[in-house]
């Protein structure tokens, strides 16, 4: 498989206060927020629309389980299911299924540390 990786997708972290760390980073530094987080858009080699998403979420979240650690990372993948049939022979600890929606499909892997990263392969025009 040629290209495992192709982008960052997000950015996801847990703090107290979502509401109030997303006005935070809009009032300073600018971030177009919205009960999400931000979603960056940008244009990939071929000129397609593509996004990556940065969201504050709240410190009580499951959805990083079964890590302890107070982020999560999503990378932007083209084959998810090849990728994870590899990454499985490979060794490495897959969790769960795979999870398809209107804008795209994931999976989820743990890194040697136990950090949760999230595998995505992204139908962007869903969020045009």
């Amino acid at each position: 498989m040629k290209n495992r990786v192709t982008g960052l997708g997000g950015f996801f972290f847990k703090t107290k206060d979502p509401d109030a760390i997303k006005k935070w980073y809009n009032n300073h530094l600018g971030l177009n927020t919205n009960q999400y987080g931000c979603t960056f858009w940008w244009k990939d080699k071929e000129g397609n629309d593509c996004s990556t998403q940065w969201s504050p979420m709240n410190q009580d979240t499951d959805y990083y389980e079964p890590s302890k650690s107070s982020f999560m990372m999503n990378f932007r993948v083209e084959n998810l299911v090849e990728l994870l049939a590899i990454l499985k022979e490979e060794g490495v600890t897959i969790v769960g299924e795979i999870q398809e929606f209107d804008y795209g499909k994931f999976g989820w892997i743990l890194d040697p540390d136990g950090n949760k990263i999230e595998l995505w392969e992204p139908i962007d025009a869903e969020f045009l």
